[in-house]
């Protein structure tokens, strides 16, 4: 038996900079692991089977990002055999937090090492990246550079240890991420440089300020998720600095320095007795 765990990311830093000839985007974005995770234990089996805590994705079957992982890997490496995959589903789906992805970069390591595959990084890397433009950052972590469409990495050291506190409203939002960017303004488009400027903060050790985070998908969202705004505006008024957007939404975070636990435990206790669909949890160091 194998176990792998499966942890979400935050966009500290997310910019568009355009479409490309092949339809996708250029992004430049500063990419950071999380404790919040989901968890995949792999044992050996005649076929394929995949199993799922959560009803909505098991009813999926082989849409889900597991299912196609593991079939590319098994195709890809001419393998026979087969396996039972559990997945336990914490992170929530379509959050902006890399779920889905997690669970297909997890599911390339852990059957790598069931089936003993010794498959060179690029090899692996190659696969993640026909899988969505987060599963190559998601094979590793715990913080990266990540360009183009999401194919070019560029580890960093994680950021300062930090308590996040994230609020994650449910929307029924089909092709979200599409909507979004269809709701993309040329004012939304940069060139890179926050992040880059983020880069270096990280590189010397600082935390990140309010002013370093950036994500270009904020004005889309506030205009696709109903309400959203007004949950990051109180967010914002209760902890006393900025929410940001993580991804394409609608998950909301803030980040405190690992000394302030406290006012970090108040905000989610706070936004939690408001009604609000807030958690705690950890950066991956």
């Amino acid at each position: 038996m194998i176990t792998e765990h499966a942890y979400a990311k935050l966009n500290l830093s997310l910019e568009v900079l355009g479409q490309r000839a092949d339809g996708y985007h250029d992004l430049v974005s500063v990419m950071q692991l999380i404790e919040l995770h989901d968890t995949l234990v792999f044992n050996r089996a005649d076929e394929l089977e995949v199993e799922c805590d959560d009803a909505d994705l098991a009813a999926v079957k082989e849409a889900n990002l597991v299912w196609r992982a593991a079939r590319l890997l098994q195709d890809s490496a001419g393998v026979r055999a087969g396996a039972r995959i559990v997945l336990w589903k914490r992170i929530p789906m379509s959050a902006g937090m890399g779920g889905g992805s997690s669970d297909a970069a997890a599911t390339l390591r852990g059957l790598a090492r069931l089936w003993g595959l010794k498959l060179r990084a690029d090899e692996m890397h190659y696969l993640a990246a026909l899988l969505g433009s987060d599963v190559p950052f998601l094979l590793g972590g715990p913080a990266a550079l990540v360009e183009g469409r999401g194919e070019i990495i560029t580890a960093l050291s994680s950021i300062p240890p930090a308590w996040v506190v994230l609020v994650c409203p449910s929307y029924n939002l089909p092709n979200k991420t599409r909507q979004l960017y269809a709701n993309l303004e040329p004012g939304d488009m940069a060139n890179g440089d926050r992040a880059r400027r983020l880069v270096a903060a990280i590189s010397k050790g600082k935390f990140p300020t309010p002013d370093m985070l950036h994500n270009a998908f904020e004005r889309a969202a506030h205009k696709v998720f109903e309400g959203l705004e007004e949950v990051q505006k109180r967010m914002s008024e209760v902890g006393g600095r900025a929410a940001h957007l993580s991804g394409s939404g609608p998950t909301l975070y803030t980040l405190f320095p690992e000394a302030q636990e406290s006012q970090a435990r108040k905000l989610c206790n706070t936004l939690q007795a408001e009604g609000l669909p807030a958690a705690i949890t950890r950066t991956v160091t």
